[in-house]
């Protein structure tokens, strides 16, 4: 079992900028492809970011790509999401995954654990 725990969530203007991070709980985690998801009230849950399990490979959604960043740390089990030029459509609850096949994968169903979530709200 793997627990993850988000933070860095908030509210900022548009144009600013948000770091999130997720904490995992095993030292596994260096072998688990992370990914961020986000969903905003009344849609589906999105991809947002993934990146493999020695960071040698990183994807993102559309919505996304040239504006958020994904990194990992293995040493501190904490993968982060730089996000930049945010807009007010970037506003949602994102959630962090783990992935135990380790490659990062846009596919939600590639992930086996779950964090809570962190609400990042964008004000026009």
């Amino acid at each position: 079992q793997v627990q993850l725990v988000e933070s860095g969530g908030g509210l900022v203007q548009s144009g600013g900028s948000l770091r999130l991070s997720c904490a995992a709980s095993r030292h596994t985690f260096s072998s688990y492809a992370m990914g961020w998801f986000r969903q905003a009230p009344g849609k589906e849950r999105e991809f947002v970011a993934s990146v493999s399990w020695n960071g040698g490979r990183r994807y993102y959604g559309d919505s996304v790509n040239g504006r958020f960043a994904i990194s990992r740390d293995n040493a501190k089990n904490t993968v982060y999401l730089q996000m930049d030029s945010l807009k007010p459509e970037d506003t949602a609850v994102y959630v962090c995954a783990a992935d135990p096949g380790g490659s990062g994968s846009s596919w939600q169903s590639s992930y086996e654990y779950w964090g809570q979530g962190t609400q990042v709200t964008v004000s026009s």
